[in-house]
């Protein structure tokens, strides 16, 4: 019998970063049961609603959220569905059903994520009918395919890889059928912090190297030199979560340049109060009548140190430098 392993601090590390799928999700949760936005999928993966979280917690969600979905869509619809969708470190969200529901779909949805998140979310999708049954409406043939860390149908497929190697993502996307030619978006939302920055890079470049026209969309944190940042990197530390990537996370123009210097042609990046900002307003004023918020500055501090970065290459000439909020 072959020797167990012994259990490294990467190990520790990996498994502090998979505890973040289960916070983003709870938290994502008790918003939607406020009612700050609508997922009725959100409940099959995540059971309760959990404690109470803070209201400047769930206005950072819905502009996280609200962000994150008004580029995604923008650029779906430029592609006029003709294209497909990577979410990287996808965790237990909820994208695909949202774009079969709003007849969004693109040509193939993928996810990829730590193959353990993965075997939890492919045990929920197959045992919870409103998750299995849009997967099966959207298939051609009787039979997906499925095993512990890979669902594939048609339009929707799931896959277990460490993003970091990049050989073994590759190979296992294109044999899912990912498809170079086509125009693509990869999305990732508080993924490329916990890789080091030469990881991170590498993961762009890859992305920028295997498909001529392509959108990556990251949602992570930013300003982080400043005090705030500080306290925000220790009370991850506590919780044994480092961020490998944080140099990338100076400021927004730090954020642009792991694209830049990548092979990207564009990029742009906005922290997340100019984003709140320029959502729509009469939803802004709606969702702020949801719970009193007491401290304005806590909400301010928090969503100036957290961004989207976007970044474009276009050789088919959709216009993808033109998407923008």
């Amino acid at each position: 019998m072959a020797a167990r392993q012994p259990f490294t601090d990467t190990d520790t590390a990996d498994e502090a970063v998979r505890t973040t799928c289960d916070d983003a999700s709870t938290c994502k949760r008790f918003a939607t049961s406020k009612g700050y936005w609508k997922d009725p999928y959100i409940q099959y993966f995540v059971r309760s609603v959990g404690e109470r979280k803070a209201p400047e917690i769930n206005r950072g969600y819905y502009a996280r959220v609200q962000g994150m979905n008004h580029l995604l869509d923008a650029f779906i619809r430029k592609a006029e569905c003709d294209c497909q969708v990577i979410n990287l470190g996808a965790g237990l969200d909820t994208t695909f059903w949202r774009l079969k529901d709003q007849n969004l779909m693109p040509r193939k949805f993928f996810e990829v994520d730590f193959p353990t998140i993965v075997a939890r979310k492919i045990h929920n999708i197959k045992t919870k009918p409103p998750l299995s049954k849009p997967i099966i409406e959207t298939h051609s043939t009787d039979s997906l395919l499925l095993d512990a860390h890979s669902l594939d149908s048609d339009r929707y497929c799931i896959v277990g890889a460490d993003l970091r190697d990049i050989s073994s993502l590759d190979e296992k996307l294109k044999k899912f059928q990912l498809n170079p030619e086509l125009p693509t978006l990869l999305l990732s939302e508080c993924v490329l912090v916990y890789m080091t920055p030469s990881q991170s890079s590498n993961l762009v470049h890859w992305a920028a190297e295997t498909f001529h026209t392509a959108m990556f969309i990251n949602y992570e944190q930013v300003n982080m030199s400043d005090r705030f940042g500080h306290v925000m990197i220790e009370n991850l530390q506590r919780r044994q979560c480092t961020l490998a990537g944080v140099e990338a996370c100076q400021s927004l123009d730090s954020q642009k340049e792991r694209f830049l210097k990548t092979s990207w042609e564009n990029a742009d990046a906005l922290d997340m109060m100019t984003i709140y900002s320029m959502l729509p307003q009469e939803d802004v004023a709606r969702i702020e009548r949801l719970e009193f918020l007491d401290e304005k500055e806590l909400l301010q501090q928090l969503l100036q140190h957290y961004s989207i970065c976007w970044a474009t290459k276009d050789k088919l000439n959709l216009g993808l430098s033109q998407l923008a909020f």
